[in-house]
């Protein structure tokens, strides 16, 4: 017998009993008159095998009532079966939902506004491309390399959501097969791109990467997702998808080239990023922006002022707040000293 909040679903093999119990039959007898094994009747008893139609019309000549009873009755369970099923899934997804932010979702467009709670959780099932939001769970559909400043059980269904939108917005953007070799080369044209305004090398920096199969897309920030920016394999490109949380300069292309670092490193292939893949991330990220022997020599002078901040990110053609961050980074000023030096990036989404 199977139940949910308002639906129970009872076996034929329930009458069966009933029937049996009435005739003071035992089922090895009733196995022999049925021309059946014991161990299939059994089955068909506790509700383990379907009443077919052969059975059924056994049973007529047996048990002396209609086989079209019995295949009512079978038909009847099959339904509710599936009712009971659907019933305690929305159940369980109902909760999932909850945690998910679909109010900020709606003011952002992703998902059409609604109040009522299982409409919002089949709203959601197509949204994400799911017949369940359990299933967000797998790692076959949760598997995306991110950057973000903290982790909660709440913030990762954030994140997947944020992904997800990711995802839909870089079917638009029309890109090549992802190759790798062409998005090394193209390392340093991206890393000249730090001196220029978000208006001068956004459009230049989609066009660059999608040459190279990969989509990039800007969306706004979802609260709780504490999102710096996420890649992630869709078919035979790659996504990155930044935020627009915080938007110091340095903040930006360290998140970015970390993205680029988990490509690079062939991160995207596994289910889900580890912590040390992380670190890979961001020491890939940070010598690809400043190499470290450049870092290491302008340390030794000691001279943090903005003209040699200035004049040391010109030698290197690379924003000088990226300069600044690295030297917060490093522990060599404070995180409250010249941050005039970092541009603040306004973007159009």
């Amino acid at each position: 017998m199977d139940r949910s909040r308002s639906v129970i679903a009872i076996p034929p093999g329930e009458t069966i009993k009933e029937q049996l119990i009435d005739r003071g039959m035992s089922q090895k007898e009733f196995a022999v008159r049925m021309d059946m094994t014991e161990k299939h009747i059994s089955k068909l008893v506790n509700g383990e095998v379907q009443l077919t139609p052969d059975v059924s019309v056994r049973l007529e000549t047996v048990l002396g009532v209609p086989a079209k009873f019995w295949n009512n009755l079978e038909a009847s369970y099959r339904e509710k079966l599936v009712k009971v099923k659907n019933e305690n899934e929305m159940e369980a997804d109902l909760e999932i939902s909850k945690r998910l932010p679909y109010a900020e979702m709606a003011k952002f467009g992703w998902v059409p506004e609604t109040r009522n709670p299982q409409e919002r959780v089949e709203r959601l099932r197509r949204y994400f491309e799911i017949v369940k939001l359990y299933l967000l769970d797998n790692h076959q559909i949760s598997k995306i390399a991110c950057r973000r400043l903290a982790i909660t059980e709440k913030s990762d269904l954030a994140v997947l959501a944020w992904a997800q939108e990711a995802r839909i917005e870089s079917r638009k953007i029309e890109t090549s097969k992802f190759d790798r070799a062409k998005l090394m080369n193209a390392i340093p044209e991206i890393r000249k791109m730090t001196t220029k305004k978000p208006e001068f090398f956004c459009e230049k920096l989609v066009e660059l990467l999608a040459e190279c199969g990969v989509a990039l897309v800007f969306l706004p920030h979802l609260k709780g997702s504490y999102l710096q920016g996420a890649s992630f394999l869709d078919g035979n490109h790659v996504v990155i998808g930044m935020t627009l949380r915080g938007n110091d300069s340095d903040k930006f292309w360290f998140s970015l080239f970390h993205e680029l670092g988990h490509i690079m490193l062939n991160h995207l292939v596994e289910e889900g990023t580890r912590e040390e893949d992380e670190i890979a991330a961001d020491e890939w990220a940070s010598e690809a922006l400043i190499r470290s022997v450049d870092m290491d020599l302008f340390v030794r002078q000691g001279v943090y002022t903005p003209s040699s901040i200035k004049e040391f990110a010109q030698s290197l053609d690379i924003a000088p707040g990226i300069v600044v961050g690295r030297l917060q980074y490093l522990g060599k000023i404070g995180y409250d000293r010249l941050n005039t030096l970092k541009e603040k990036y306004i973007f159009e989404v």
